[in-house]
């Protein structure tokens, strides 16, 4: 694999960082921005390699979160089989989802539309129904141990998010160089044209929202090992889906790495918005607004798709021969 050697190197560095400092601070910075890279890469899956935009990837990433809670506070399983489930049931919703809208053909805003509507349903059900916690949501019981994936340190969920980002890379990697990625990449571009040679859309769509929501689970299940706490509005609400789509697109949308800087940058100008005005509410959601405009606006491509030239020449054009006048 071509980008082998890259996303090794990256592994190695961003691991190696809890080796040069205990600070707080630091580790929470990488490992937040870590798991953004996460949902971002989840949803360049879908939206930038397969063309279907997204706008309720918290559907999947919700159904993970509350999978991996709801295993271990009423059923006692261990914490590494439940995100495991956890993945396979946001992976079997994206399955439904996807299988229901695009039998009947649905695409573009239609099929943002129904992702939204989606997570709308599945947020008010899980504030109807109690083995959910309804509104009060459900908290994870204290249990420090690796074995209970509740660690003493930050650099043990930094060193988890980055095995599930490393995981996301490879996908993504895969998606570069494999058949099925060229077949999702030809089904983004013309659908007929990728039907005439033989490519099944529906199918390749399907796999693709699959792989998707499976990713985007594995973010939801290591949130509630993180803050060991999730109701519906956390789950299912708008702000973890427009996080997810806003850091591909701002990084460059069906790339290795776009995500990775959109949702390094995004988590930068955060930070940095929260430090001058506080926990100034919605103040995040104006900062991925804004960014998002002036992105579209004016590098269409994303970050990651800029591009240096340098300026060309101008060579005089030669007077011409009297003789040829």
């Amino acid at each position: 694999m071509k980008d082998l050697p890259s996303i090794t190197a990256f592994i190695l560095l961003v691991g190696a960082i809890p080796f040069f400092t205990d600070s707080g601070v630091v580790l929470n910075f990488v490992m937040m921005a870590l798991y953004a890279c996460l949902l971002a890469q989840a949803w360049n899956v879908l939206g930038g390699f397969g063309g279907q935009f997204s706008f309720g990837h918290a559907l999947f990433f919700g159904t993970g979160a509350y999978v991996q809670v709801i295993t271990q506070v009423h059923f006692g399983w261990n914490p590494w089989i439940s995100i495991i489930v956890a993945m396979g049931m946001s992976a079997a919703i994206g399955l439904f989802v996807g299988a229901l809208s695009f039998r009947y053909g649905l695409k573009g805003s239609y099929f943002a539309l129904v992702t939204l509507a989606f997570a709308e349903v599945f947020r008010i059900l899980a504030l109807s129904v109690s083995f959910t916690g309804a509104g009060v949501g459900l908290m994870l019981p204290l249990g420090e141990s690796i074995g209970n994936m509740q660690f003493a340190s930050k650099a043990g969920y930094l060193w988890l998010v980055l095995g599930l980002v490393a995981t996301a890379l490879c996908i993504t990697a895969w998606l570069r160089h494999s058949r099925f990625g060229a077949y999702l990449q030809a089904v983004r571009d013309n659908e007929d044209a990728a039907r005439a040679i033989g490519v099944n859309p529906f199918t390749i769509k399907l796999w693709a929202t699959v792989i998707s929501g499976a990713l985007m689970g594995a973010g939801g299940a290591f949130y509630v090992q993180v803050f060991q706490y999730i109701d519906p509005a956390l789950a299912f609400g708008p702000h973890t889906s427009v996080e997810a789509l806003v850091g591909a697109i701002v990084g460059g949308m069906g790339t290795l790495w776009g995500p990775v800087v959109g949702a390094l940058t995004l988590h930068v100008l955060a930070d940095l918005t929260r430090n001058l005005f506080g926990q100034l509410p919605g103040i995040n959601m104006v900062v991925y607004g804004s960014v998002l405009v002036l992105i579209v606006m004016f590098i269409p491509r994303g970050i990651i798709g800029i591009k240096f030239h340098k300026p060309k020449q101008s060579h005089p054009i030669p007077p011409a021969d009297k003789e040829s006048v």
